[in-house]
């Protein structure tokens, strides 16, 4: 917070020498009125002139922009503009410029961690939380856009399927963006499982998840006839020890026939 403090006969003038001092307008600023003026005794006599405080609060929205100026800076980014929309809560800081698509990073992990830090910097000194959100080249716009496409099309296949469907890990925002979309489908239903950097969105059937109809001793399609266990060949025995020893016999037959001994 920048201040100072101005005097003059009135109140209006003691203002404006304040603002003269900080180098701003009046109306970009808040006053207190310290001491009214009051007239001197006939003219002559006492009398004491205005004095007001001047107080200029810094825009948090302003100090994250700043922030990120320099860090993009010292990234070989010179040439960014900042664009600032505020709202009642706070700020959606805007940056564009060339080669800066790659600050976006894996997924917006990049994104994501420069937000993180400039909303360190709005909320260094204030006392209510301020919102900064960080965008480049609307891909906040077009990453939800995704995440509702995926989170709908996850429910119409968990309900055709009848098994649950688990996401990749994702971060708090994007986690909420695929619950909405998750809402939209009737008999879906979504909720998150994991710790920390693991945690992730699980979609599945408000019912549950189906049994498999193979998994019984039934197959429907075989008009519920107990599955046939696999066919197994057997293994030809293979004769004993003793079975080898005995030689077989076999019948004296000649070329024509059996052949008589002569008596």
């Amino acid at each position: 917070m920048k201040e100072a403090i101005g005097t003059g006969e009135t109140v209006e003038i003691a203002r404006e020498a304040a603002c003269r001092q900080l180098g701003v307008e009046s109306y970009e600023t808040e006053f207190e009125i310290l001491e009214m003026p009051t007239k001197k005794t006939f003219g002559l006599f006492g009398g004491n002139p205005a004095k007001v405080r001047v107080y200029l609060e810094d825009d948090p929205a302003q100090l994250a922009a700043d922030y990120l100026q320099n860090v993009l800076t010292h990234m070989g980014l010179d040439h960014i503009e900042t664009d600032i929309k505020r709202d009642e809560n706070g700020a959606v800081i805007s940056l564009d410029g060339g080669d800066i698509g790659y600050v976006i990073g894996h997924r917006g992990e990049t994104l994501d961690a420069l937000q993180y830090l400039a909303g360190l910097v709005a909320n260094h000194a204030g006392s209510a939380y301020y919102r900064i959100n960080l965008d480049i080249g609307n891909y906040r716009s077009k990453r939800k856009q995704t995440l509702e496409n995926l989170g709908r099309k996850m429910a119409e296949k968990s309900l055709r399927t009848g098994r649950n469907m688990s996401l990749e890990p994702m971060n708090p925002y994007e986690r909420r963006i695929i619950h909405t979309a998750v809402q939209t489908v009737e008999g879906a239903k979504s909720w998150s499982e994991g710790e920390s950097v693991a945690r992730h969105v699980v979609i599945g059937p408000i019912a549950g998840e189906r049994s498999s109809s193979r998994r019984g001793g039934f197959n429907k399609r075989r008009g519920g006839k107990p599955n046939k266990p696999p066919y197994r060949q057997e293994s030809r025995k293979a004769p004993n020890r003793e079975e080898r020893r005995v030689p077989v016999q076999r019948a004296a037959v000649g070329l024509y026939g059996k052949v008589e001994p002569k008596k």
